[in-house]
């Protein structure tokens, strides 16, 4: 079968089929074409090429080849994701009866554990000390930190957030996660106070639960201008959010090259440091297995440390 076309086939089949995320489908689609580069830069023709002819060499080679154009170094996870996408589609080829490169004859490379940076309890008082409050930019900057380190919440999946729908007085509100998948997010009542006073202080329309307040409210009028390309341009986007923790985490002399992701380890670590139980932080977290959440137990292990000070006065 020509490669094309079993390419388009295995996204059909992971949309339809597998319910796979449009970013999953995007990634996978982004490194299969990867692979047609590669295939190109051999100087063979993609276009025409058979699945039937991918051999492990050609598999090996195109990961020499990831590194031999990137701009800049990338890393083993980098390269193992590539590598993992091109397994899945023969996966994909072999449940078919589509003659190829068996999947299990990929290797990856090991790769070091991995490591989470998360701020200590002293650190993230320092950090929610930084915003001053007077301001409603100051507010929502850190209703958005504190929300992210109570909640443990996703960038993304706090840029969607909409003030509908967030429920303060149960506390909660769902979030879908993975592109299909929903899970119930619980509020403390320290954030969702916050989250109150921020809201009280905006008089706008905007659908967004967080928006930039350093642009105009309303839209310049233009002829042919679109009011949602525009209410969507004033929700916060992940680049923004993240370069405002840095920020703050400057102004609270916090040397850690921090991010939101790391209130986010931090709102995992602290869980687990204080004995909660794993299967609940890989739901609070949204992890589709307990392996991913497993790494913080690297970080912080509570009954480790209970048994070393039992032990070793």
């Amino acid at each position: 079968m020509i490669f094309h076309t079993a390419h388009n086939n295995f996204l059909e089949y992971l949309e339809v089929i597998k319910n796979k995320s449009q970013n999953t489908i995007i990634q996978y689609d982004r490194h299969l074409n990867k692979f047609y580069e590669y295939l190109e830069d051999k100087n063979i023709d993609s276009n025409n090429f058979e699945v039937e002819k991918i051999t492990l060499d050609l598999a090996e080679w195109f990961r020499t080849y990831l590194y031999k154009v990137a701009e800049k170094s990338i890393s083993i996870k980098t390269a193992n994701a590539y590598m993992i996408s091109l397994r899945a589609f023969l996966k994909y080829c072999e449940k078919k009866w589509i003659k190829s490169l068996s999947p299990t004859a990929i290797d990856l490379i090991k790769a070091d554990p991995r490591m989470v940076e998360y701020l200590t309890k002293e650190e993230l008082e320092r950090l929610f000390e930084a915003p001053d409050t007077n301001s409603i930019i100051w507010l929502r900057d850190l209703t958005i930190m504190e929300m992210i380190y109570s909640t443990g919440l996703r960038i993304s999946e706090l840029t969607s957030l909409d003030i509908k729908n967030v429920d303060l007085k149960r506390l909660e509100f769902w979030v879908r996660w993975k592109g299909k998948k929903v899970r119930v997010v619980y509020l403390t009542k320290k954030s969702a106070q916050l989250i109150k006073d921020y809201l009280e202080k905006r008089s706008d329309n905007f659908d967004a639960l967080f928006i930039r307040h350093n642009t105009p409210l309303n839209p310049p009028l233009q002829e042919g201008n679109n009011i949602e390309i525009y209410w969507d341009k004033m929700r916060l986007s992940r680049f923004f959010i993240t370069t405002m923790i840095k920020k703050y985490a400057q102004k609270a002399f916090i040397l850690k090259n921090i991010s939101a992701h790391t209130l986010r380890h931090s709102f995992a670590t602290t869980l687990l440091s204080n004995w909660a139980w794993i299967r609940d932080v890989q739901e609070m977290l949204g992890h589709s297995s307990i392996t991913t959440t497993q790494v913080y137990t690297h970080v912080t292990n509570p009954q480790l440390k209970s048994a070393h000070k039992k032990f070793m006065k």
